[in-house]
């Protein structure tokens, strides 16, 4: 059978899911809770599609919306973000998988091994110290620098784009670790985070094709949200009913929309898919200014960064010309 125009293993999924939160809804009498979520449910359907269709997790677009706008704490968006993602990235994952859309393995062996010690670390050396609004600002800005580099890049006609990381050498295997390490910190701040950042490392220094590094961090992102979901929900046990209701609520549009999205993707364009990353990278700096509303000092901070993202992002650009080989 040509399973990848058939995703049997992902329809499987689907069924099984689905199937089992019907029964658990109908069983413990939980229908109600969709009426009490139903903003969370629509915010739901555009962070799982942008999830699956780009390097950005869900919580990208649910975390500011959340925290400033639906007065959710910071703790129950980061808590309900492990959780539905297990549920939407999972989804998308298998059926990246299922369908064999092209992923590079090296770079997902090596920024996972960095990203599960550097959300372990994270939790809980970084989190109790940091205040995620300001943090948040910081990424956003961080991302628009990345976009402002990405769209200059592809104006080069000869820019050669790589599909996979082929022969690495002690040092990458570092660098991508290291990414890794720093992507697992931020994702424990917000519930994501690592995809977006070892996304931008992997697309101007190593110049990976933006549509093969996207999938390859939709499945980084989906091993780093499985994790974080048990070490909140079993290890610290901090996840709590406010953070389990949403999660019910939000586990069928989740798990349709994330593979959409991923759907999305592998028919556009290449040109098409960074149009598309520049609109997410533009509307969400915008809509953290929007939610956030920066003093003057917040916008200086802003600005300084995107200034040095910039820079930091142009010399990634001109640091490497990596020998690729195959896969």
């Amino acid at each position: 059978m040509n399973f990848k125009k058939y995703p049997i293993v992902f329809f499987g999924y689907l069924v099984i899911v689905l199937g089992t939160w019907v029964w658990y809804m109908q069983s413990y009498e939980l229908f109600y809770i969709l009426r009490e979520n139903i903003p969370v449910m629509v915010t739901m359907i555009f962070g799982s599609f942008i999830a699956g269709s780009s390097p950005e997790g869900s919580a990208s677009v649910a975390y500011p919306i959340f925290t400033l706008y639906l007065g959710i704490t910071p703790d129950i968006a980061r808590n309900f973000a492990f959780a539905i993602q297990s549920i939407g990235m999972t989804a998308a994952s298998i059926f990246i998988i299922n369908c064999k859309i092209p992923i590079d393995r090296k770079y997902i062996l090596f920024v996972t091994i960095g990203g599960l010690f550097g959300l372990l670390f994270g939790t809980f050396y970084v989190v109790p110290y940091i205040k995620p609004i300001f943090a948040k600002l910081v990424f956003v800005s961080l991302w628009l620098s990345f976009g402002i580099i990405l769209f200059l890049e592809n104006r080069n006609k000869n820019r050669r784009l790589m599909e996979y990381l082929g022969t690495i050498r002690t040092a990458d295997k570092f660098y991508l670790i290291l990414f890794g390490l720093i992507g697992g910190c931020i994702s424990a701040i917000f519930g994501t985070g690592i995809n977006i950042f070892t996304f931008c490392f992997m697309v101007i220094y190593y110049k990976i094709n933006e549509k093969v590094a996207t999938p390859s961090s939709i499945i980084i992102m989906t091993i780093e949200t499985i994790f974080g979901f048990a070490l909140h929900a079993l290890w610290i046990q901090d996840f709590t009913e406010p953070s389990y209701h949403m999660w019910l609520s939000c586990i069928p549009v989740v798990i349709l929309f994330a593979p959409l999205g991923t759907y999305f993707i592998s028919k556009i364009s290449n040109k098409a898919f960074t149009n598309f990353l520049y609109i997410i990278f533009l509307v969400q700096y915008i809509g953290a200014i929007y939610v956030i509303r920066p003093s003057l000092f917040l916008w200086g901070v802003s600005f300084l960064i995107i200034v040095s993202g910039i820079v930091f992002f142009h010399y990634l650009s001109k640091a490497n010309t990596p020998q690729i080989d195959s896969k």
